[in-house]
């Protein structure tokens, strides 16, 4: 088995006062003698940032960066401006049909289309980190229960008619996630001192 592409993905998301600083980074790496006969050395095809500011909760994006460090193609940079129309969508439901219907195909690039797709997912599952951890500073702060209703239909654990979906309809307790049963586990904590609230 030979490696022909190399793509990584990094989303990271930052609390700044009452927005989160989303930065998405895409890398295409072609191995080794894959484009160049003989080259020992892999090839960077691709590297694009996106940078979102996100209001915080309401998740609304207040502004746009976008870089393009490394390209195939002289005009790709070309189409950064266009990016700029991703201010005021919210990163919600429906964010991944918008940003196709603005930027697919011929009105954007494919690959910052498929790291928005990466990004949108890690600033949503950074609520959960902010709210927990900086509820108290933070207007408008969403429960965990509330964060936990939001996720409703999102995938087959919180499909409608599911036992989880019933318990949070019920007001009912949720285990934390596995990793943190295991984290307060290692630290000797009794994971009903983390509960959901």
């Amino acid at each position: 088995m030979r490696l022909l592409q190399h793509r990584t993905y990094d989303a990271k998301v930052y609390l700044d006062g009452n927005e989160m600083v989303a930065r998405g980074e895409v890398t295409d790496n072609k191995p080794p003698g894959t484009l160049v006969e003989g080259d020992t050395e892999n090839v960077v095809m691709h590297n694009m940032v996106v940078e979102l500011r996100v209001s915080f909760p309401a998740l609304t994006i207040t502004d746009v960066m976008v870089l393009f460090n490394t390209y195939p193609n002289r005009d790709c940079p070309q189409i950064t401006v266009a990016y700029d129309q991703l201010i005021g969508l919210s990163i919600a439901r429906g964010f991944t049909h918008k940003v196709r219907e603005l930027l697919g195909g011929p009105r954007g690039c494919t690959h910052l289309g498929a790291l928005l797709q990466a990004l949108a997912p890690a600033i949503v599952q950074a609520t959960w980190s902010a709210g927990r951890t900086f509820g108290a500073e933070i207007p408008g702060r969403h429960s965990d229960q509330a964060r936990q209703a939001d996720n409703i239909n999102t995938c087959h654990i919180y499909e409608a008619g599911s036992e989880r979906v019933a318990m949070i309809r019920r007001g009912e307790r949720l285990d934390p996630p596995i990793p943190v049963l295991e984290r307060l586990s290692a630290l000797g904590r009794n994971p009903d001192d983390w509960g959901i609230d």
